[in-house]
């Protein structure tokens, strides 16, 4: 069988790889958006999203729900894949939720388009220069509704049975509620070959999730590498919250802002605050969870408790709800959202996106950046260029959008400790699994190139000789 790299290859963003078998039968593994494509996406110039034929592919393993890696599957469907979709159960409801937000977003972005022709009606001469952006990777909720017709929940640990020669097993990862590494054993001219793909890897004793899973073993593996070239600072979330929010809200006292994704991430933030209250350790100030799609994520996340690790399971059963507490309040509306500036006492305010690079995180950043007795805490990956990342580098002045340019006045804090991905060490854990001697190649992805590098060093070092950094659309015989 031949393994291609059609994502996530030299990049963190993108996860898409392609198993051709012998006779014919191809897999699809993950299906994701390429944010650095997505930078591009008014371009008038045309460019295939897919670089095979989608009426070709037979099968689609999904390892997660976040949009690097389900994000295109609708425009997949649209190209002429008719298969199957295989992902875990709670995999399945945070895809649905993930995928409609991104054709709201879709929708607002062709009615812009729109806008903007309409403005050039009229005017003959600007209507001729008028250029029709390319917006063919733009999906809408109908297509999202045929997308997700197609996904078939798989269990946890439960060999799979695709076709005689071939077998998919789901294995926790612990990155995201229902991510799962997956292995798929194939049986070619009477020779049994295996694979596992990581997904993106969690790490040990995180806020709700299972630590990863021990793996087992296997001929190939594709790991990702976000992390692979350090270890986090921060090991306790708890610690770690409760130390920012006194100094934030108890001593200035002012306001703390957190910029958080709403599925997975601002979930693992309700549940520690949670434990704080509990513990009489969270101050009596209003915690305001700003994300209509935060919401219906945590609903989920509650479904779905008997995923969760054990602590959090034996506090359900204690406390009877994972993330409610006195003095929290879901806002859903963007008239209350917006009235959360007029909250004149010390609070707290939880919003997406995570990188600040849109959703209502923007306009509470907006209104308190130049107010001193507010801090913003940082707590996720953030891409070069982000508000975001900027902000964490120390820019005293920037600019949102086409705003006029603000000053940070702000105080900016950041901690690692609510980061999903597993750091270095949590990474080479993951690898041990394997035997240095026996895995035939250990193919890093997902991951910027100089830790790939970093971490491929590490790995020799170790003992494993075998591993490539592969190039997008390379292609391997297995």
């Amino acid at each position: 069988m031949q393994l291609t790299f059609w994502g996530a290859a030299r990049q963190v963003t993108g996860s898409m790889f392609l198993l051709d078998l012998k006779d014919g039968y191809r897999i699809l593994i993950d299906c994701g958006i390429d944010m650095e494509r997505e930078r591009f996406i008014s371009t008038t110039t045309p460019r295939p999203l897919f670089p095979f034929d989608a009426s070709t592919i037979d099968l689609v393993l999904l390892t997660h729900a976040h949009i690097d890696h389900s994000g295109n599957i609708p425009n997949l469907i649209a190209a002429g894949f008719d298969g199957q979709i295989l992902c875990t159960s709670p995999t399945y409801d945070l895809s649905y939720l993930l995928l409609m937000d991104s054709a709201g977003i879709h929708r607002k972005k062709l009615a812009h388009f729109q806008k903007q022709k309409d403005n050039f009606r009229g005017r003959r001469r600007q209507h001729d220069s008028f250029q029709k952006p390319y917006t063919a990777d733009l999906y809408l909720e109908k297509q999202v509704e045929d997308a997700t017709d197609r996904f078939v929940p798989i269990a946890f640990d439960k060999p799979f049975q695709v076709r005689k020669d071939v077998t998919i097993t789901f294995i926790v990862n612990g990155h995201l509620l229902g991510a799962a590494a997956v292995k798929v054993e194939v049986n070619e001219d009477n020779q049994s070959k295996s694979i596992i793909f990581s997904g993106d890897t969690g790490r040990l004793n995180y806020p709700l999730l299972c630590d990863p899973a021990t793996l087992p073993k296997v001929d190939y593996l594709v790991c990702e590498t976000t992390y692979g070239n350090r270890n986090h600072i921060s090991s306790n979330p708890e610690q770690e919250l409760e130390k920012v929010i006194t100094k934030a809200c108890v001593e200035i006292p002012g306001r703390l802002i957190i910029p958080a994704f709403s599925v997975g991430r601002t979930q693992a933030l309700l549940y520690t605050l949670n434990k704080l209250y509990i513990s009489k350790k969270l101050p009596p100030i209003k915690v305001f969870s700003d994300s209509p799609l935060a919401l219906q994520s945590t609903r989920i996340h509650q479904k779905y408790h008997q995923y969760l690790n054990q602590e959090s399971q034996d506090f359900y059963k204690k406390h009877g709800n994972l993330f409610d507490f006195e003095n929290l309040i879901y806002v859903q509306t963007l008239k209350e959202s917006r009235q959360i500036s007029n909250h004149n006492e010390p609070c707290i305010i939880i919003s997406s996106s995570g990188m600040m690079e849109g959703g209502r995180i923007q306009h509470h950043v907006k209104a308190n950046l130049e107010n001193p007795y507010c801090t913003i805490l940082l707590i996720g990956y953030s891409t070069e260029g982000t508000l975001a990342n900027r902000l964490i580098h120390g820019e005293k002045v920037v600019q949102i959008g086409r705003k006029k340019k603000i000053d940070v006045k702000a105080a900016i804090a950041a901690t690692d400790a609510f980061s999903g991905h597993g750091g270095h060490d949590d990474l080479m854990r993951f690898i041990k699994s394997q035997k240095a001697d026996e895995l035939k190649k250990l193919f890093l992805v997902h991951g910027e190139y100089s830790s790939m590098l970093q971490f491929e060093a590490d790995l020799r070092k170790d003992g494993y000789q075998n591993v490539e950094i592969p190039e997008k659309g390379q292609t391997y015989e297995l």
